[in-house]
């Protein structure tokens, strides 16, 4: 077989545009729904714990990426560090599972964004189609969502430098907006609304679980940094320091925001929210408009996210495909834009699907897309552990001190975060949601046997050897 690809990615992301990407990608819409509840589960310090405590988890995962991505700066990220340290077959289950999380995220997104606007224009939904798992799917409602989509996808279509400029101006919104509320809650607000600051009905500890176990989905989206190593344009090592510190922002993020919502509303006020976040803007300035434009910093989160797992899904497939575990077609770049177009439109389609299943069933993917993200952090720890044993001499830009102790704990947490999704644990997988894991699993073990058989292993250990030399 050929080499599929006819042209190659640039090398144009500059340190803003990597750093809005990951820190876009892991805020969001969840914290404008969640964060009142959080504090309802584990009380406001106990909510502001399980971020910081999930965070250090998140980060010592993220040491792992850190050192892999500046050694091995290539298209891929996971891909590329299983398959040296790994072997084909577990690169590939690796990569597999967390472009499910990926197209996950995507697809919640197009669902996100008609259910925003339901708080901006109420009773904007008409046109009854069907009912999915309870929910009543209307007609205007799925045209926001395939509109969105289909937005996005164009974005993405015309090149990295229209993404990370998108990505840029809306993570700018969300960070003034988001300042504009911690600063605001600080000086009106008062110690005395954070009572209790631990749960009194589930209890220190429970309430702390029951908020950490969110933690490592709200954090995903660091890991689009080495998904799109090859274009990004700075040295190595800066590659790992970025990517730590956009991790260290969305903890500090999600702290504050918990802090500033817990210090301007009570307990009575959180219980009657719909949206605690925006509710607790209003009072802050004491006027419907703040509340309003929290609303729109939510839409700008669900942008940033939306654009992100684009850009890292895309990437993903394009690698699978160029190493022969995927049919070739998806490893086709735009001869202009530089984009792997057609894992572009694939996700596209996948993500303007989406808003016709109506709100639960894709509640539904996002769990099993979320076992899919903590699989390929399994995977990732495992590979660092692997080649510090296999090959010390390698050259790492960005070197973790203690780096066996580190990924070794990394290695744990990422256990610890998949035993969340297995039976027994309070959030584990629903009979549906494993069956959506293992569809998923089995479709693209039937294309990776197709592309095995039509190109043949030898195919991409070449591919591979050509894109770590």
């Amino acid at each position: 077989m050929s080499n599929p690809v006819a042209v190659k990615f640039e090398r144009v992301l500059a340190r803003k545009d990597i750093l809005a990407l990951a820190f876009g990608a892991m805020i969001g819409w969840g914290w404008i729904v969640m964060t009142g509840s959080w504090i309802q589960s584990a009380g406001s310090l106990g909510a502001i714990t399980a971020f910081v405590v999930g965070g250090i988890a998140i980060l010592l995962v993220g040491l792992t990426y850190a050192e892999l991505a500046s050694a091995m700066p290539q298209v891929g990220g996971e891909h590329v560090y299983s398959y040296r340290a790994l072997g084909h077959f577990p690169s590939f289950l690796c990569t597999w599972s967390i472009v499910l999380g990926y197209i996950s995220v995507v697809s919640f997104e197009a669902v996100a964004l008609p259910t925003v606007v339901e708080h901006l224009f109420p009773n904007y939904s008409v046109g009854y189609l069907w009912t999915v798992a309870g929910w009543d799917v209307q007609a205007s409602w799925v045209a926001v969502g395939v509109v969105g989509s289909l937005v996005m996808m164009w974005i993405n279509y015309l090149g990295i430098r229209m993404a990370a400029l998108v990505q840029k101006v809306v993570t700018l919104l969300i960070l003034v907006v988001g300042i504009m509320f911690i600063t605001g809650a600080m000086f009106t607000g008062d110690t005395v609304t954070m009572e209790p600051l631990f749960s009194v009905e589930n209890g220190i500890v429970g309430g702390i679980m029951m908020v950490m176990i969110m933690v490592p989905f709200m954090f995903v989206g660091f890991d689009v940094i080495p998904q799109a190593a090859e274009e990004i344009n700075l040295p190595f090592r800066e590659i790992g320091r970025v990517l730590m510190l956009s991790v260290l922002m969305a903890v500090f993020w999600y702290a504050l925001i918990v802090l500033g919502t817990s210090m301007m509303l009570t307990p009575a006020a959180l219980e009657q929210s719909s949206l605690a976040v925006p509710d607790a803007m209003q009072a802050v300035f004491n006027a419907p408009w703040a509340g309003k434009l929290m609303v729109f910093a939510g839409i700008a989160g669900i942008i940033t996210s939306w654009n992100a797992f684009y850009i890292g899904g895309s990437r993903a497939i394009y690698a699978l495909a160029h190493s022969g575990m995927l049919p070739a077609f998806l490893a086709r770049l735009h001869p202009t834009y530089k984009t792997p177009v057609n894992a572009i439109l694939m996700i596209g389609v996948l993500s303007s699907i989406a808003p016709f299943f109506g709100r639960p069933a894709l509640v539904w993917l996002v769990d099993a897309g979320g076992l899919g993200i903590v699989i390929a952090y399994f995977f990732v720890a495992l590979s660092f552990l692997a080649l510090r044993h296999k090959e010390p001499n390698m050259e790492r830009p960005f070197k973790v001190p203690a780096g066996m102790l580190v990924g070794g704990i990394a290695l744990i947490a990422s256990v610890g975060m998949i035993g969340l999704y297995m039976p027994g644990s309070p959030s584990a997988l629903l009979p549906v949601e494993w069956v959506v894991f293992c569809g998923w699993m089995l479709l693209g073990l039937t294309m990776y046997a197709w592309s095995r058989k039509r190109y043949g292993v030898s195919y991409s250990d070449a591919a591979m050897r050509r894109e770590l030399e």
